[in-house]
């Protein structure tokens, strides 16, 4: 069973080819800039040459279309027909509190998703872009919405209300949803395979760190705290994100500034961060290769980063009462060992020990902690595509 596995952004889309049988990857590519001058697609075949084309794209209709069309075709094809393709699984940021698990899309899902635009409109418009080209090119073959907010929807009441007039969460859900849950369940899931254990047993604390940061408290394989909250922009200082600010300093940058509400949100959301602090870039890459330099700024806001880090898993070991196993993912997390160490270093209290040498490793899963580390540390490549591809196929199955 192939499972065709799409990821849509405004001007953008990431897909996977997924063979369940074995799970292995027979395709995958990017278009870029659909709708856009200059649009193009860039097709990787398993065992194939790379295939690109740059052609007019007016919509995601036009993009899928090209897609399939290099799935089957004779040079550059990896399957024989459109067929061959038993289920389609989207990504989609924002299911509100409507799903708390994947579900398969029918009339019902789709005037869901429309209308939890409002907490979501960056992202959910181009998901139900996506949905609906599908629709329209592949009418009879299953699609199944994977949310990233779906995992975090076992937070307790307590964890994800605001102290603010309970009214605005009746009247218009402003809570913490709490994003990249496909993320960390998935890691989460390799941990507890890694350590021999039932995830069921075991208090797991999962950071994915990259431009985009979030950490996440999984007890007994269920989240019950996450850093990011109605929207992304919570939690930990990101690439270009400020994270955990006073929400006084909106109003007292607007009347300083005389800035509008769009113009604040701008700056907290694509001027601040990690990029906010160095004045050099919003890559954490960057950013360390300047501070071994001699930047400033630079180390100044790796400094303020790792610390956050440690605060959140300092808080949510007190949340779980306990911790296990901590594990780092996504960009950051999987390739920068500096900051693995600097993080791991305060937590010593943990009976958590760093073994420098097995720290070295980048972007493979490992155990980076000694054989007396009471806390065990690792380091798990994420992978979004392949938790979304079981998830449909469980589904559709």
């Amino acid at each position: 069973m192939n499972v065709f596995i799409i990821n849509c952004g405004s001007s953008s889309l990431k897909y996977q080819l997924f063979n369940m049988l074995d799970e292995s990857v027979l395709a995958k590519g990017l278009v870029e800039r659909i709708g856009l001058d200059g649009a193009k697609l860039s097709h990787c075949p398993n065992n194939k040459d790379r295939y690109e084309i740059e052609t007019e794209m007016p919509d995601h209709v036009k993009a899928i279309e090209l897609v399939l069309a290099a799935l089957v075709d004779e040079v550059h094809g990896v399957i024989d027909s459109m067929d061959k393709i038993s289920a389609i699984g989207h990504r989609v940021v924002h299911g509100a509190e409507d799903f708390s698990g994947s579900v398969l899309i029918n009339d019902k899902v789709m005037q869901s998703l429309i209308d939890n635009i409002s907490l979501a409109p960056l992202h959910n418009p181009p998901n139900i872009m996506g949905i609906e080209a599908c629709k329209k090119l592949m009418p009879s073959v299953p699609q199944v919405g994977v949310f990233d907010t779906a995992f975090h929807q076992t937070l307790p009441k307590h964890a994800y209300l605001y102290g603010i007039p309970y009214e605005f969460y009746q009247k218009y859900k402003v809570r913490k949803y709490g994003f990249h849950g496909t993320s960390h369940k998935y890691v989460a899931q390799r941990a507890a395979a890694m350590l021999g254990k039932p995830i069921e047993k075991l208090k797991i604390i999962t950071c994915h760190l990259g431009n985009g940061a979030s950490i996440c408290a999984v007890d007994g394989g269920k989240s019950i705290e996450t850093s990011m909250g109605f929207t992304p922009l919570e939690g930990l200082m990101m690439g270009t994100r400020s994270g955990d600010i006073d929400p006084a300093i909106v109003s007292f940058l607007m009347k300083k500034e005389g800035w509008s509400l769009e113009e604040v949100s701008n700056v907290l959301n694509k001027r601040s961060g990690v990029l906010g602090i160095s004045g050099v870039s919003s890559d954490f890459r960057d950013i360390e290769i300047a501070a071994e330099k001699g930047n400033e700024r630079a180390q100044l806001a790796l400094d303020r980063f790792d610390y956050m880090v440690k605060k959140f898993i300092g808080s949510y070991v007190a949340a779980m009462n306990g911790v296990d196993a901590i594990v780092f993912t996504a960009g950051l997390g999987e390739n920068s060992p500096e900051t693995r160490y600097d993080v791991c270093k305060g937590l010593t209290y943990l009976g958590l020990e760093i073994d420098t040498d097995k720290n070295a490793v980048r972007g493979k899963e490992a155990d980076i902690t000694t054989d007396s580390s009471r806390v065990r540390v690792l380091v798990i490549p994420t992978n979004e595509e392949l938790m979304i591809a079981r998830e449909t196929y469980e589904i559709v199955q």
